[in-house]
């Protein structure tokens, strides 16, 4: 049975159009839909409940060895209040997932993983700790708002000190105040904009999401759903677990070799993504130059009629309304402007690989 966040209500109230996902009921749209939501975040602001994503608290001496162990990014450098990305990979060199690890002090982090995997992970984790730490899902006592686009800053700050938000990207006040409320506040999203993510007492959820609405009216700033968040993730060019990546998958053939640090003595996964070298299947993005919308899971065919690889995530983007999709295809096909086909439903739909994101603001 899946569960509801501590925003349920204040969906219902909004209109939101409720489904499942990752375990949860959340909204996909408001009666605004998902075009409107999309180009909110785009043009002036857009409010996503992320209430469904997982934290885990890592603690102790060895927390640091701990994270680059279990971790393909590493971690030594980052000073308190910082974020950093990584994939987290099996002993086969796939990604278990791909996570966002906050610094609070020394020997102390934050970290924040997808709402499908959060108990895989922790069990990951749990099981593969080595020396003096500690792994707490605290998943429960949190919820999650985002605040994403061009005005979003100005949203928050109607309702917060200077001083308690982060004015460098990837950086967080571990200990802030939004709307009287105390909260941690990332200067991170998943939009392709800029934007913050509040992290909050899941009790006073439904108080801070009152209190954004109405400080953003003035903005532009409307609640929106699960669509708008795929179509500007998949515009942003950003994977998605599940589909860009999984448990087969490397995160160097993901395209995510930014956060993959060789260079390190150890990390689970490294052995097999060195002897396995360069991927020879990547990622790409595709830009539908015939008649059709691709999807995930489906056949893509180079010009000759052979199978060579599979789309990831597909959708026709508000922008610009054009169709696009990431697929995993054989390197020698990846370079910019090679034709692809994709069967759509048994349609031949022509396709063009071109560079992501396919949106920079």
């Amino acid at each position: 049975m899946e569960r509801k966040t501590p925003l349920y209500e204040a969906h219902l109230k909004a209109g939101g159009k409720m489904v499942p996902f990752a375990g949860y009921v959340l909204p996909v749209q408001y009666g605004t839909g998902v075009n409107k939501e999309h180009m909110a975040v785009r043009t002036a602001a857009g409010m996503f409940d992320v209430s469904h994503m997982g934290e885990i608290l890592c603690e102790g001496p060895d927390a640091l060895a701990n994270l680059n162990h279990l971790m393909t990014n590493d971690f030594t450098s980052m000073v308190d209040d910082q974020a950093r990305y990584s994939p987290m990979c099996n002993e086969q060199g796939g990604t278990v997932d791909d996570l966002i690890v906050y610094k609070i002090s020394e020997g102390k982090y934050f970290i924040v993983v997808n709402a499908a995997n959060k108990d895989k992970d922790f069990r990951w984790m749990a099981d593969h700790q080595q020396g003096d730490v500690t792994f707490t899902d605290v998943s429960d006592q949190y919820a999650q708002i985002a605040v994403q686009g061009p005005r979003a800053k100005d949203v928050i700050a109607k309702l917060a000190k200077p001083e308690d938000l982060p004015t460098k990207y990837y950086h967080a006040k571990m200990a802030s105040e939004v709307a009287g409320i105390p909260c941690i506040v990332s200067n991170t999203g998943y939009t392709g904009e800029s934007g913050v993510e509040i992290y909050l007492p899941a009790a006073r959820a439904e108080k801070m999401w009152d209190a954004l609405l109405e400080a953003g009216e003035e903005f532009g700033l409307i609640p929106c759903g699960l669509g708008a968040r795929d179509t500007l993730r998949m515009e942003a060019g950003m994977p998605l677990y599940g589909h860009e990546m999984n448990d087969e998958i490397s995160p160097l053939s993901a395209g995510l070799g930014f956060a993959v640090k060789m260079k390190k003595d150890e990390f689970i996964g490294k052995k097999p993504m060195e002897d396995a070298g360069d991927p020879d299947v990547v990622r790409v993005g595709l830009a539908v130059t015939g008649r059709g919308i691709v999807r995930e899971h489906q056949d893509v065919y180079d010009t000759e009629g052979n199978l060579i690889g599979e789309s990831t995530s597909g959708t026709k983007v508000p922008s610009n309304d054009r169709p696009i999709a990431m697929a995993r295809v054989p390197k020698k096909f990846a370079e910019t402007g090679t034709k692809l086909i994709v069967d759509v439903r048994g349609r031949q739909v022509e396709t063009e690989v071109v560079p992501m994101p396919f949106y920079k603001k």
